[in-house]
């Protein structure tokens, strides 16, 4: 390993602050419910705190849940209302048939609010864990072209970190990763720190070999040879592998399987390529 790539991976773990991605799960986060009647209310809060969830999980999410019925809506994050009921500033209208869409909808919406609401509503760790993995995933895609269209000014995706900081990809990549990793593990309401995701880093050291080699052996099947796209498209890939792993390990325990490693790396090479197709189009514009 050279000298620059040690540098590198030491500017990983001291630029990266745990203790800012813990506290940011531990904001206070409120959600207003608005209905027309007591079954109304009823519904919202079986949302946000369904049954088969344990007592003190079911308490923690309605403790940060109120009842509006006119009151004001001062102080609160975001509000839930039942089809039919006038719809404040910062309100969802939240059909509970149509649920999964809304908790999607505003997991995207509430980037800032992300691992707090995951880790006090559970019902939004889902769809904020694909937040995260896919715009993480999109982040390392972008930097995987910039780097190898250095004139261009990365502007269509605000990335964290300055590029010229780092010497090799994959130190940028790791970094991005370790994020998403410390990042998970807040949203699912579970010990954030180094020490405290060692399976998870070792996920990530993992699937730094475990990727490559599923690149290397899915290259000669699909039609886009060498170049810009599919260098971008295997940073999206491989990141994305990443997430899904971690993410399934705090929600199962378990860890992927084989063929799941090569189902989800497949799916994320396949979303990366749109991606990368996208972002480079739009960077020769730019």
């Amino acid at each position: 390993m050279s000298w620059s790539v040690v540098k590198d991976l030491r500017k990983i773990y001291s630029g990266l602050n745990a203790d800012e991605i813990r506290n940011a799960a531990f904001r206070p986060v409120r959600i207003g419910l608005a209905a027309s009647s007591e079954a109304g209310y009823l519904g919202l809060e079986s949302l946000l705190a369904p049954e088969g969830q344990s007592r003190a999980v079911r308490l923690q999410a309605l403790a940060s849940s109120v009842r509006l019925d006119g009151g004001p809506v001062d102080g609160l994050d975001l509000i839930l209302c039942e089809p039919g009921v006038p719809v404040p500033p910062n309100g969802y209208v939240c059909p509970l048939e149509e649920s999964a869409m809304v908790l999607r909808r505003i997991a995207r919406d509430k980037q800032d609010l992300e691992t707090s609401l995951s880790r006090v509503f559970p019902v939004f760790r889902a769809p904020v864990a694909q937040q995260m993995i896919s715009r993480i995933s999109q982040e390392n895609a972008l930097f995987s072209l910039v780097t190898a269209l250095p004139n261009v000014v990365p502007n269509l995706i605000e990335l964290p970190w300055a590029i010229g900081e780092f010497a090799t990809d994959t130190a940028f990549l790791t970094m991005n990763q370790v994020r998403m990793a410390l990042s998970l593990a807040a949203a699912a309401d579970r010990p954030v720190g180094y020490m405290e995701q060692k399976i998870e880093l070792g996920i990530i050291a993992g699937a730094a070999f475990g990727w490559r080699a599923l690149a290397r052996e899915l290259a000669g099947k699909i039609p886009l040879g060498g170049g810009l796209i599919p260098k971008a498209a295997i940073a999206y890939a491989g990141t994305y592998l990443t997430g899904k792993a971690i993410e399934k390990l705090h929600r199962t325990g378990l860890h992927l399987t084989p063929a799941e490693k090569k189902a989800v790396y497949s799916e994320g090479y396949d979303q990366g390529k749109q991606t990368a197709v996208e972002l480079a189009a739009r960077a020769r514009q730019s």
